[in-house]
């Protein structure tokens, strides 16, 4: 039996098919790169302040959750970002990697610096001295929408260029947008991830006191790769 030709139509006369458009979204369970900002601000009168935002109710990850600025590595990041980690930092991000081909450490920082100007609109004044502190890691469990191999980093807002509340130059990712009191951050709603991370913020401030925020002896590392949860310290 011998199969009809398909009809043409007028716009596609003597045109083969065409091809089928690829699917360019991740494996479901496909674990990307990413790197967060926690941007603090010890010096406000109602005391030490994390940055901020809200998360939009259509948002395919965390939808209409109060997060830190962050997303995930872009090509491109990573140039011209070599003091921006400490050697101890660095070698904590290149620890345990995911998957075969590391990323680089200096990647990273430069995805949380892009991001941290995407979001917020603020700038890392190019003095600041190794002004990115790697403070957590965590991988977003088996079963979610979107998975990521997140490290979130800790920047004093001491090191911030310009008008710490010009928002102004910000996308649109987050609504918001706002400095959060310590004491209160953990009142919203937030990821489990997230408030964990804000007691380690919180500890990491008040050992510093008011003296320059420093590494922290190890890193909490919550390994969600598999089904089974594993919690690491990276030091």
């Amino acid at each position: 039996m011998t199969e009809a030709p398909l009809p043409r139509s007028p716009g596609n006369a003597g045109l083969a098919p065409a091809a089928p458009v690829p699917d360019t979204k991740p494996a479901p369970d496909r674990i990307r790169d990413a790197a967060t900002v926690i941007l603090v601000d010890r010096d406000r009168a109602d005391g030490p302040s994390v940055l901020m935002g809200m998360r939009g109710a259509g948002a395919a990850f965390m939808p209409s959750k109060y997060v830190f600025p962050g997303g995930a590595v872009d090509p491109g990041d990573g140039e011209g970002c070599r003091d921006a980690l400490s050697d101890a930092c660095r070698a904590r991000l290149a620890a345990h990697p995911v998957t075969a081909a590391a990323i680089d450490p200096d990647t990273l920082a430069g995805a949380a610096m892009r991001e941290m100007a995407e979001e917020t609109g603020l700038q890392l004044a190019p003095t600041a001295d190794d002004p990115l502190l790697f403070v957590f890691r965590a991988i977003t469990p088996p079963g979610r929408p979107r998975r990521f191999d997140a490290r979130f980093f800790l920047i004093d807002a001491r090191n911030i260029v310009g008008d710490r509340e010009d928002f102004s130059a910000a996308c649109d990712e987050l609504s918001h947008l706002h400095w959060v009191p310590l004491a209160e951050a953990r009142a919203l709603d937030l990821p489990f991830i997230t408030e964990v991370v804000l007691a380690e913020v919180a500890q990491l401030v008040a050992e510093a006191g008011p003296g320059p925020l420093s590494v922290p002896l190890s890193v909490p590392f919550f390994d969600n790769r598999n089904a089974e949860t594993r919690f690491l310290q990276l030091s």
